[in-house]
């Protein structure tokens, strides 16, 4: 051993050490005995010990191994090669540990290279030999032994193997073989022990069927092994001088074979036992005769075997015995496999299995629970086993044993989503590696996640899946969240058994389909059931792929707020795209995709309405964090600029594209604002940007004909000035010209008529465009359109205090570009006045409590309107806009047309309270995403809350509220304006 220098307590640290003073004082232990004994390298062999699971407990067993055998250890320490598996193991498994101190001979085997886990053939070799025709004590303590030299080759390569999940598989069937292995060789030594004459002996049968993990090759370090045994009379071949076996014989033979097998395994000897044999899944269970004949199987199966049993016999597997016997027991079963799905209520009965699975866990343990527990092990097997139970009835390719290579398959027949798949066999292997290293600890049967700070450490370690107990915690925590969704997704799909017909069509008689459909939450259960009847029926590719993925989209669309729109816009969706290879590459492939379309259509009538004239939209939603990002404003201006010069002369069809452009990018920022991919701050902007591009190719086509030298701009006034839409908004707007060398009258009219196809070339039924120029001098009763000198004398000589409100949010969109800065500049004298008179101020006062007096709907609740009532946009609106009049000149940061940009400026300058700014702007975001919602939910424009709890509990899914949040939504929104009312009576009022 190196120097005490090269031991110190921060190095030791550093190596993963935990116990520290108690290490120093092991090491100088060590350090101390006689310079024959092998010395123990630390210092020389850091990388090792740094990757050990737990140096700790790697060192105490070395230390023990020292004082107990250094004769037997010399060896290993000799070689570094050696040297780490020693380290490794021990510190992975106090359990190989002790049986390397109990049985110090075997230590020579981390002086053999370490490789795979072999086949069960030369398993059965080894564990033969060592028995080598014993029986009693010394077969079952020979047996053991070398058992368990092989059990720790095996762990060797689990634990040096640089990715354990990758090991697993191979790890998993090296268990499963070297368990078959030792059942066999166990069988043997029974037939020299049992009390019956040794030809009989000879004659009987017994075939050993390997059920559970065994059977599908994937067993644990420590598991109960799963068997079923299986016997048959035997006549001797002719010219044979073996005895006939009659079936009672060859019943009391095979029995006593299996008790005595049993008993070689899981008796008390010098060596522990290996682990329990568990007859249990046999036919009656524990009340059922031990052994029985294949007929008897057969006969059992046929007429009295319940749905669980026929799950367990889908890993059934010949492992032991008579083999031959074996596999025509497993050919003679499987029939019943596959055809269990047919039986009434199946699939509920499966489901139900699993949840009595987990209620049936203690209290104490359900967090703990690797295996039994929500987003453990038996979510996983279940949701595969039954998914292969279902399909593979007509589908063979899907009939295998391991649940990986199962996983494999279902994704391979499209029964399953390569995404999904993609997913739950990594998190299956994630899952199964601990639930290996936890095992292999202390070679003790458990399926707990260690509660103990230093044993989570340990693991984490050992299984290389985190750098630390916490960490470690974090990743399984994520893992069963992910498992327990894909589990509750693939498992419960709500017409697994109902909508699929035994030929592949879909059952559509049953009432018990529409009591399903009723009880996920679909009102009209009978339209539900024809709109499935149209996507499912046929032999298509089409129908085919439908079949598989419309029970997962029906449960999707049930957990939204309104599942019958959501199948009806999405049956239009597939009779327009159904052949599309894309759409149904994307359905099948692309379950975020698939999940995002059925959320979009249970949540909004207005961008189902837009889909139908879209429907290629639908694959944005396969890439949403790049098609679903607003486009810039350059993007959509180079988009409607080529539009417009690439159809020359003819207006009316470059309008159209221009109309369908702004269709098809307000649809593409709504489903972003649904899907949560864009906020209220980034819609309005995104709106603006799409309704400049809109106008700018519109004025394009609308002033072809106008005189040269006629200067043209389009205003933004209002929410749109402020860059503050919102879904169903107006484009609140001023049209000016100017011309230096067109003579004013012909100017005009010319003017006119570019406003007059403005609004033409801008209508649209589908998606209303609506360009309000109801703020512009003298309101309805002043023109259209002025000239920019008319503007100016206007605002200069008779502008009233509500114009030069207005003003505020101007904002040279579309035109002449000299136009719009000089119209802006233009504004700022009006509404950056050098002071406001008291008598203006109140006059703002009056006109805004006589809004709220006489605008208001008639009927309407004042506390539930959006625009206009308590707290809402107005209040906040005008109360900045007051202070902006007030004090924009002396403050340039005020002049700005966006309402919350004025009111941090406010609030930055001491006009107001930091508090009392943070309620009004939640009460403004609060209303702005509340109407925007509302055109979203109803693809209609309203400015009142609902009182229906129906549209109320949509507008919350859309809010990002949880299910059920429609009372919550109405709180919160009450509470959130009477608190900005407060501060506005306040501040505005003064009272």
């Amino acid at each position: 051993m190196t120097g005490r220098t090269a031991t110190s307590r921060s190095q030791l640290a550093r190596l993963g050490f935990a116990d520290l003073s108690g290490t120093l004082e092991r090491i100088a232990a060590l350090e101390a005995r006689p310079a024959s004994d092998p010395r123990v390298p630390i210092a020389d062999a850091e990388s090792v010990w740094a990757a050990t699971a737990d140096p700790d407990g790697a060192l105490l067993a070395i230390e023990r191994l020292v004082e107990a055998v250094p004769d037997r250890l010399r060896p290993v320490l000799a070689d570094p090669a050696a040297t780490e598996r020693l380290v490794r193991l021990l510190g992975s498994s106090i359990g190989l540990a002790e049986f390397l101190q109990r049985r110090p001979e075997e230590l020579t085997l981390l002086l053999d290279p370490v490789t795979p886990p072999q086949s069960q053939e030369r398993y059965t070799a080894s564990l033969t030999e060592a028995v080598d025709g014993s029986s009693g004590e010394t077969a079952r303590r020979r047996l053991r032994v070398r058992y368990r030299r092989h059990l720790a080759q095996i762990a060797l390569f689990d634990v040096l193997h640089p990715v354990p999940t990758e090991a697993f598989p191979a790890v998993a069937a090296g268990l499963a073989d070297l368990a078959g292995a030792a059942l066999d060789v166990a069988v043997a030594v029974a037939r020299r022990e049992v009390p019956f004459p040794a030809a009989e002996v000879a004659a009987t049968p017994l075939a050993v069927i390997a059920m559970g993990k065994a059977g599908a090759r994937e067993l644990n370090y420590v598991s109960d092994v799963d068997v079923i045994y299986v016997t048959e009379p035997t006549e001797p071949a002719e010219g044979d001088d073996a005895p006939s076996i009659g079936t009672d014989r060859a019943v009391l033979i095979a029995t006593r074979l299996a008790i005595a097998a049993t008993h070689v395994i899981t008796d008390l000897a010098a060596e522990p036992a290996l682990w329990e044999v568990d007859a249990n899944l046999r036919p009656e269970g524990k009340d059922g005769a031990l052994v029985r004949t294949l007929e008897s199987h057969v006969a059992y199966y046929e007429r009295w075997a319940k749905g669980w049993e026929f799950q367990a016999l889908l890993k059934a597997r010949a492992i032991a015995g008579s083999i031959d016997l074996g596999e025509r027991y497993v050919a003679a079963v499987a029939p019943f496999v596959w055809e269990s799905s047919k039986r009434p209520g199946f699939v509920e009965s499966v489901q139900r299995m699993r949840e009595r699975v987990t209620a049936h866990i203690p209290d104490g343990q359900v967090d703990r629970q690797l295996k039994l527990g929500p987003g453990g092990l038996r979510d996983v097997e279940f949701t595969v086993q039954l998914l292969q139970l279902v399909h593979g009835r007509d589908d063979e390719s899907v009939r295998v044993r391991s649940t990986l290579e199962a996983m494999d398959a279902l994704a391979a027949a499209g029964y399953v989503g390569r995404p999904e798949a993609a997913r739950f066999g990594p998190d299956y292997a994630l899952l199964r590696v601990l639930e290996h290293h936890i095992q292999l600890r202390r070679l003790q049967r458990t399926h707990l996640m260690p509660s103990d700070e230093d044993e989570l450490r340990v693991l984490a370690r050992s299984t290389r899946l985190a750098s630390s107990a916490s960490a470690l915690q974090d990743r399984w925590r994520s893992v069963k969240l992910e498992v327990r969704g894909l589990h509750e997704r693939l498992f419960y799909r709500p017409m697994l058994s109902a909508v699929a017909a035994t030929d592949g069509e879909i059952v559509l008689t049953s009432g018990q389909v529409r009591d399903r459909l009723t009880a996920i939450g679909f009102l009209d259960p009978d339209g539900a059931v024809a709109h499935i009847r149209a996507l499912t029926q046929g032999t298509s590719r089409r129908a085919a792929i439908q079949r598989n993925l419309l029970p997962v989209l029906l449960r999707w669309m049930a957990e939204g707020p309104a599942p019958d729109r959501a199948l009806l816009a999405f049956r239009r969706l597939s009779d327009t795209l159904g052949e599309s290879s894309w759409f149904l590459r994307m359905l099948r492939d692309s379950s975020g995709a698939a999940h995002s379309l059925t959320t979009v259509l249970s949540e909004s009538a207005f961008l189902s309405g837009l889909l139908e004239r879209f429907p290629e939209a639908v694959a944005w939603l396969d890439e949403p964090e790049t098609l679903l990002r607003p486009r810039p404003l350059p993007a959509l201006l180079a988009e409607t600029g080529a539009t417009t010069a690439r159809h020359g002369d003819a207006v009316d069809t470059a309008a159209a594209l221009l109309r369908s452009v702004r269709r098809r990018e307000t649809l593409r920022l709504g489903m972003a604002a649904v899907l949560g991919h864009l906020d209220v701050d980034g819609l309005g902007p995104a709106l603006s940007d799409v309704t400049e591009a809109t106008l700018s190719g519109a004025l394009d086509l609308a002033r072809r004909d106008a005189p040269e030298g006629l200067e043209f701009g389009v205003i933004a006034m209002g929410r749109y000035g402020g860059r503050e839409l919102g879904f169903g908004s107006d484009a609140d707007v001023l049209f000016v010209y100017r011309s230096e060398t067109v003579p004013n009258e012909v100017a005009s009219r010319a003017a006119q008529v570019v406003v007059r196809e403005l609004n033409r070339l801008t209508e649209d039924a589908l998606h209303p465009f609506e360009l309000d120029i109801g703020l512009r001098p003298e309101g309805g009763n002043g023109p259209v359109v002025r000239s920019f000198d008319s503007y100016a004398a206007y605002y200069a000589r008779w502008s009233l205090t509500w114009e030069a409100q207005a003003l505020l949010r101007a904002r040279g969109a579309v035109g002449d570009p000299q136009l719009l800065r000089d119209f802006e500049h233009l504004a700022d004298r009006t509404r950056y006045p050098e002071s406001i008179e008291e008598r203006e101020v109140r006059e703002v006062r009056r006109i805004k409590a006589r809004v709220e007096s006489e605008r208001l709907p008639r009927g309407a609740d004042p506390a539930r309107h959006l625009k206009l009532g308590r707290g809402s946009l107005s209040d906040v609106e005008w109360f900045v806009q007051l202070l902006q009049l007030q004090h924009g000149r002396a403050q340039p940061s005020l002049r700005t047309t966006s309402t919350l940009e004025a009111l941090d400026a406010a609030t930055e300058a001491g006009w107001v309270t930091a508090e009392d700014a943070e309620k009004l702007a939640a009460a403004w975001r609060f209303a702005s995403r509340t109407r925007s919602a509302l055109v979203l939910w109803s693809g209609r424009t309203t400015d009142v809350l609902p009182v229906e709890r129906t549209q109320l509990e949509g507008i919350a899914r859309l809010l990002e509220y949880p299910p059920g949040s429609a009372s919550q939504l109405e709180e919160d929104y009450l509470a959130v304006t009477r608190r900005a009312r407060q501060v506005f009576e306040r501040e505005f009022y003064g009272t």
